[in-house]
Parts: structure tokens; C-alpha cells; sequence
């Protein structure tokens, strides 16, 4: 049994450690709902994008279209990017990213693909250091928070185009977590090369599909927006993921703060049952002695 002193201290400690939770847990929350909006008016600009391309695909040479769109005629050499958080106390927001990420290797390597992966945030980069740090092309940190740069996307965005064109790969994907809402985030792997490309889904103006005419031909436009297009989403990705990052932290910063009150309620209560079968043998202590004298 813990003496008094032993169960003081501890209780202390569990309520410091009560506050470093709570003020964690106001700090994400203030700062996911700038993060979160972030999130939600990027998305129609990606999604625009894909339809965008998409019916581009639908009206051009699909065949000998641009290698962005089409790819090369390979899938020996697959690049993936992960994304997942530079700081951890955010529950499984980042195991989640390391384990589908460990799963989507093995695939790939069991079917006789090379991988490559591109390592955005530290954490998983730090989980997955020793078992495949060895097909790491790189790794990136600094790039999330609540002021998310497309200069960062973009710059990536390059390195991964450069790399396809010197035939460094054949496929990309990325891997990030999307945000859904603030307690669900959802692991997604989004192909960058050769693009997604949703069939039989045509471009809508309020509510009604129209027939559009390009100049100059599909080819061409083709070319120039699917460089674009892997910036805008893999920095789309990097928006989700913060917002999914700050939604995974101050839910679990929430569930230690109320784990530690539960923890506090029940040392209070066993340091008070010890406090009074000290204070009741003290008592018994001096009673016996005057009764002996």
C-alpha cells in the first residue's frame, strides 16, 4: 500500500498532467476550425480538376494521351507518398498511416513491384526508419499546420514529375489521411500517376451537364493542366491531413483530460480511506495506552 505522501504526490501529478491535456486539447480545437475550413474550400478546386481532366481524357486520344494521364506502359516501379504528422498525441492518427503504409509495401513487393517512398512528416517516417528506411527517396518536414503553402505542394509536386520522367517510377500514390469530421478521419490512397480519372461522370454547371468545346485540342490542354493537377492534389492532401491531424489530437487530448479526472477521483478517494485508517489506528494507539496506564 502507497503511503499518504506517495498517493499525494501522484495525485498532483496526475492533475498537471490534467491541465497540459486541457490546454492541448483548446489549442487544437481553436486551431482545427481555421484548418478545417482550409480543407473544405480546397476540395471543390481538386474536384473541378479531376472533372476538368476527365473530360479531357474522355475526348482525346486515351491511347497515345500525355504520360501523366496514360502512364508508360509500366507498373514495375512504384513511388508512394505518405503523409502523415511531425508531432504524435494525436491517437491513431499516425499509426493508421504506418500501418496501411507497411501493408500497401508488402502488397506491392509480394508481386514483384520495386517501391520507393517519399516520406512527408516525421512520425511514420521515424516508425517506418528501421523496417524500410532503406527505399526512402526522401523526407519532408515542416510542411502542415494551419498555414499549409502550395509552394510546399508544388515543389513537390515537381520532384514527383521530374522523378517520372527520368523514369525513376511508373506509378505514384499518396497516402494521407482525409478528413471526414472531428472524431473520423479516413486513410485514403489517391494515384497521382498515371492520373484517376472518373468515367461516365461529366462536367456540370448548377445541377445540369453541358457539352464543352476546347481550344486549343485535348492533348495539349491535357499537358499543361496534369502537372497541375498532381500540386493540387497532393496539396489537397496535405489540407486533409491537418485538419484530420488537429481533429485526431483534440479528440484524444479530450479523452486523457477526462481520463485523468477519473483517475484523480479514484486516487483521491483510496488517499482519504488512508488518510482515515491512519488517523482511526492512531486513535486506537492512544486509547490502548491510556487504558494500559
Amino acid at each position: 500500500m502507497p503511503s499518504l505522501k506517495d498517493l499525494k504526490t501522484r495525485i498532483n501529478s496526475v492533475k498537471s498532467t490534467q491541465k497540459i491535456t486541457s490546454a492541448m486539447k483548446m489549442v487544437a480545437a481553436a486551431k482545427l476550425r481555421r484548418a478545417q475550413e482550409a480543407a473544405e474550400q480546397g476540395r471543390p478546386y481538386s474536384d473541378r480538376m479531376s472533372q476538368i481532366i476527365g473530360s479531357l481524357a474522355a475526348n482525346s486520344d486515351g491511347v497515345h494521351g500525355p504520360a501523366l494521364l496514360v502512364g508508360n506502359g509500366k507498373s514495375d516501379k512504384h513511388l508512394l507518398v505518405v503523409i502523415s504528422a511531425d508531432r504524435g498525441l494525436c491517437g491513431g492518427f499516425n499509426g493508421s498511416i504506418t500501418r496501411l503504409t507497411r501493408t500497401e509495401v508488402s502488397r506491392l513487393q509480394a508481386a514483384g513491384k520495386t517501391v520507393n517512398l517519399l516520406m512527408v512528416g516525421r512520425k511514420s517516417a521515424d516508425a517506418l526508419r528501421r523496417e524500410l528506411g532503406k527505399l526512402y527517396i526522401d523526407r519532408l518536414e515542416g510542411i502542415q499546420g494551419t498555414n499549409v503553402s502550395f509552394a510546399d505542394a508544388y515543389s513537390i509536386g515537381a520532384t514527383i514529375k521530374n522523378g517520372f520522367e527520368a523514369g525513376e517510377f511508373d506509378v505514384c500514390t499518396v497516402i494521407y489521411n482525409k478528413f471526414v469530421s472531428a472524431i473520423t478521419q479516413e486513410v485514403t490512397l489517391t494515384r497521382l500517376i498515371p492520373a484517376e480519372v472518373e468515367s461516365g461522370k461529366e462536367l456540370a454547371v448548377d445541377g445540369a451537364t453541358a457539352n464543352y468545346d476546347y481550344e486549343p485540342e485535348e492533348d495539349e490542354l491535357l499537358a499543361s493542366l496534369l502537372p497541375r493537377n498532381i500540386s493540387t492534389q497532393l496539396y489537397k492532401a496535405i489540407l486533409e491531413s491537418s485538419a484530420s491531424e488537429l481533429a485526431a489530437r483534440m479528440t484524444a487530448m479530450d479523452n486523457a483530460t477526462r481520463n485523468a479526472g477519473d483517475l484523480i477521483d479514484r486516487l483521491t478517494l483510496v488517499y482519504n480511506r488512508s488518510r482515515q485508517a491512519t488517523i482511526t489506528k492512531e486513535l486506537i494507539e492512544i486509547i490502548s495506552g491510556a487504558e494500559a496506564v
